[in-house]
């Protein structure tokens, strides 16, 4: 075998060691070194003092654009539907179609606004608000995805967001009609061709000429991942994700080219992605790495794909697919492939994982696209506590709380006793005073 394949660790789940090896391969440290952590300080803090200037002068020197004003930043909408129009009939019904699958399946996560009445009278309730302004994160150059437009900007038009900026970087002034045309498609209410920190200081804290978010969305690179980390509670942010993921559960009933790929996808991403393979079957396991060398020297981006395999990917013996599924709840991880002939009864085993695509045709790269649900998942083991990106992530609620003059008599002795309690007799007081005599 080739040097490349030999690279991807080979593990049995039934060594005594397994699991601290196992975890030693999923350890990932996600903070910022100390380079990334004083740029975006730097950078923060110069847009937070002074707004378009500095903003202006970081899209200067990094994107080398030589403007001299925010006006000349932004596109107008006209410029949208030109690069809309400039695509090929596939690319824009591809376009197309992909958005309106995505917009189906989150029209079923809106939530409603609810109440009910007691019998005193009292009314209680929850009212769902949209949020006012939200600001959508592009990647631009190298790393352009037209899929992440959707993925983010449908939801939030779901949701009923008042108004969705996006902020995309244009290096030496290289524009992707595919991303324009994205937010054409999907309603995006101004474009401002802008990126990295300094981009999402001007979402957080506003400048002169955008105006502050209640929230930003979309991936970036290490130094938007801190910023967003940093603005954290001035505003809203989605996640601040990790590498991309994927594990595929198999029986050895599949095809082993098909699952080489499957792990590709990922490991394409980033030499930091990580894929792994549990099977209960050694021999599907060693047709796989057959696979893995004879398809990588095919692709393009093999020398990204060969480090992700060999830094963080791994494939499993397992005993059983009862052990294959409480491996993968220790995982937790963003995309999870069930390559079963009778996937349906291990889907109730899995508690943690972003998205469960579920029998051999399930291919993820159907759900990065056009599938329907989003791709926007939890990383590094937060599936245990997070969900994808949705509707939901756009909308807040509010407690509503009237309470009637007979419910004031029974919940003001309760809050009184309990306030007194706690030793706050304002609050007490501030219920008995509303107490029949």
């Amino acid at each position: 075998m080739s040097d490349a394949s030999r690279r991807i660790r080979r593990l049995d789940a039934r060594d005594p060691d397994f699991l601290p090896t196992l975890d030693a391969l999923l350890a990932f440290e996600g903070s910022a070194d100390a380079r990334i952590d004083a740029a975006v300080t730097e950078i923060l803090g110069a847009v937070r003092t002074t707004g378009d200037p500095a903003v202006i002068e970081y899209t200067r020197r990094f994107d080398r654009l030589d403007v001299k004003s925010m006006a000349e930043l932004e596109l107008p909408k006209s410029e949208l539907k030109a690069a809309l129009d400039s695509l090929t009939v596939e690319q824009r019904e591809a376009l197309r179609i992909a958005a309106d699958r995505v917009r189906i399946y989150h029209e079923r996560q809106r939530a409603e606004s609810w109440d009910y009445v007691e019998a005193d009278g009292t009314r209680l309730g929850q009212k769902i608000t949209p949020l006012d302004r939200v600001g959508l994160y592009v990647p631009g150059g190298r790393a352009s995805y037209p899929s992440s437009v959707l993925m983010n900007a449908v939801p939030a038009k779901v949701a009923g967001v008042g108004e969705l900026i996006m902020v995309v970087p244009t290096p030496n002034g290289e524009k992707n009609p595919l991303v324009l045309a994205a937010a054409a498609i999907t309603g995006v209410d101004r474009v401002f061709t802008i990126g990295g920190a300094q981009a999402v200081a001007a979402l957080a804290y506003g400048t002169q000429t955008l105006p502050q978010v209640d929230k930003i969305v979309g991936p970036g690179n290490a130094y938007v991942a801190e910023a967003k980390r940093r603005v954290f509670g001035t505003v809203g942010i989605d996640m601040v994700a990790g590498p991309s993921e994927v594990l595929v559960i198999s029986d050895g009933s599949g095809h082993a080219d098909w699952v080489a790929m499957d792990l590709f996808a990922q490991a394409e991403h980033d030499e930091l992605a990580q894929p792994i393979l549990l099977c209960t079957d050694s021999a599907f396991l060693d047709a796989v790495e057959s696979s893995i060398e004879r398809l990588l020297p095919t692709m393009p981006r093999r020398e990204t794909i060969a480090a992700s395999l060999a830094n963080r990917g791994a494939l499993i013996h397992v005993a059983s697919l009862e052990q294959a599924c409480a491996i993968a709840n220790r995982i937790a991880p963003e995309h999870l492939e069930l390559s079963l002939d009778e996937p349906e009864p291990w889907i109730d085993r899995i508690r943690h994982a972003g998205a469960i695509f579920v029998g051999h045709w399930a291919v993820e790269a159907l759900g990065d696209y056009c599938a329907g649900p989003n791709h926007v998942l939890p990383t590094m083991r937060s599936a245990r506590f997070s969900s994808p990106l949705g509707v939901y992530d756009f909308q807040k609620r509010t407690s509503i709380i009237q309470i009637s003059e007979a419910g004031a008599q029974t919940l003001g002795r309760i809050a009184s006793t309990l306030a007194h309690g706690e030793g706050l007799q304002a609050h007490a007081r501030s219920a008995e005073l509303r107490l029949h005599k």
